[in-house]
């Protein structure tokens, strides 16, 4: 019974709607006071108890990340995933419930990270985690989601460690890793016969893991092959000048790179000025992604081997929807990051439909192996490791009157630069 109705009700029952006796309109003053403050309180605790009901129809995902350390990645990285939820709700949501993202900044530290997580799951609630940037907080949350036993999928963070070394069950991997973008340029850069190498890269893990593969897959490759300089400054702190000095003093024949960002920026302009480049091929490992390369403006440098994100030239069906739907919500193209937002929100969805619940246990075995699409097309988590085939696009950089551009570009399937199963079995722990 409705609450207006109710109290119109109990009034006209109990008091008369014609009462003009003085002594009974003090005594239904009283009565009509009290039983109003009683039905309010009935309806507070009415939509009180309604709360759960709604609750229950809510899927709630935790995202955690370094929204204000790297905007240029994740604000469009956010507004994929907002485009990516507005589209699931629209088309009735994920087993009849409506998705909802709850998110927080980590200020990139693993600790304010972790934080997040554990306030995410006791206070607000969240059904899965999801996020991550960089790459050391990746690992961080991949070990809170192991030690809570809690989902989570990792949209960004590259370290091979994610999946391998510091693997676990619980713990899925969206982007192309280090490992496979670098199997993506090594190929290149043996075609290029250069002996002598200088390497640079941001002192933490994920340039690290970078470097590493890289002069590993390379030596393979061309057993002659010399390092002969390596710079490795602080994230975020690059003292362009000393480092483009250095290697050119070690006068290699060639350059791998795995700068970004300011750093990446600042690395081009002091390495344009001093003319480092000139004669010498480089093999950068993200610049061809438009959140890093676009900056570059009339500094970008033509040539360069990269990994990048061509929007302007995909042509498959799935990737023209998406470009379409993002340019109406944004009246702007999208970035690698939306990509990567919009194609997280997909594999959540595609994996709490298989698992028909939120339970961890249950997405966890709904998760391997599950084929879920992105804008670059069909995509699977492997058994093997929960990472994911999603590939990357391997191209050359142009200066195109000013402005950065990828060109001469193709698709690499990540299916086809993953490690053998039995070396996956000797690197990733067995839980």
């Amino acid at each position: 019974m409705p609450f207006g109705f109710a109290r119109q009700f109990v009034l006209h029952t109990f008091l008369g709607v014609g009462c003009r006796n003085p002594r009974l309109l003090s005594k239904a003053t009283f009565v009509n006071t009290t039983l109003a403050s009683t039905l309010r309180t009935a309806a507070l605790l009415f939509s009180v108890a309604a709360l759960p009901a709604f609750a229950q129809n809510v899927i709630k995902i935790g995202e955690i990340n370094s929204y204000k350390a790297q905007p240029a990645f994740l604000d469009p990285y956010k507004k994929g995933m907002e485009l990516a939820v507005e589209e699931i709700n629209a088309a009735g949501g994920v087993n009849g419930k409506q998705l909802q993202l709850v998110i927080r900044d980590d200020n990139a530290s693993p600790g304010d990270a972790v934080r997040a997580a554990e306030e995410l799951l006791s206070r607000e609630k969240v059904d899965v985690l999801s996020g991550a940037f960089l790459s050391h907080i990746g690992l961080a949350l991949g070990d809170f989601a192991k030690q809570r036993k809690v989902f989570f999928l990792a949209g960004e963070p590259l370290t091979d460690k994610m999946v391998w070394q510091n693997g676990n069950r619980y713990t899925y991997r969206l982007r192309a890793s280090t490992y496979m973008q670098v199997a993506m340029l090594v190929p290149e850069a043996a075609k290029l016969k250069k002996k002598r190498w200088a390497v640079v890269y941001p002192n933490y893990e994920y340039g690290q893991s970078a470097a590493a593969t890289f002069k590993q897959l390379l030596k393979a490759a061309q057993p002659d092959v010399e390092f002969v300089a390596e710079q490795a400054p602080a994230l975020g702190k690059i003292d362009a000048g000393s480092v483009t000095q250095a290697i050119a003093d070690a006068k290699p024949d060639a350059i791998f790179n795995v700068l970004f960002a300011t750093d990446l920026a600042k690395f081009v302009r002091e390495g344009n000025t001093r003319g480092v480049f000139q004669g010498r091929e480089v093999v950068s490992l993200l610049t061809g992604e438009p959140e890093y390369l676009e900056p570059l403006k009339d500094e970008t440098p033509n040539g360069w081997i990269v990994t990048g994100y061509p929007w302007y030239g995909v042509q498959t069906p799935e990737h023209k929807a998406f470009y379409l739907a993002y340019h109406r919500k944004y009246s702007d193209h999208p970035r690698l990051g939306s990509v990567v937002g919009y194609s997280m929100i997909q594999a959540l969805a595609a994996g709490i439909t298989k698992a028909k619940s939120t339970e961890t246990e249950k997405l966890v075995t709904a998760f391997s192996g599950l084929k879920f699409s992105t804008p670059y097309g069909p995509v699977m988590f492997r058994k093997q490791d929960n990472q994911s085939t999603m590939g990357a696009f391997l191209g050359r950089t142009k200066n195109d009157g000013g402005k950065g551009v990828l060109v001469d570009y193709r698709y690499i399937d990540g299916a086809s630069v993953q490690p053998s199963d039995d070396v996956v079995k000797k690197l990733r722990p067995s839980n």
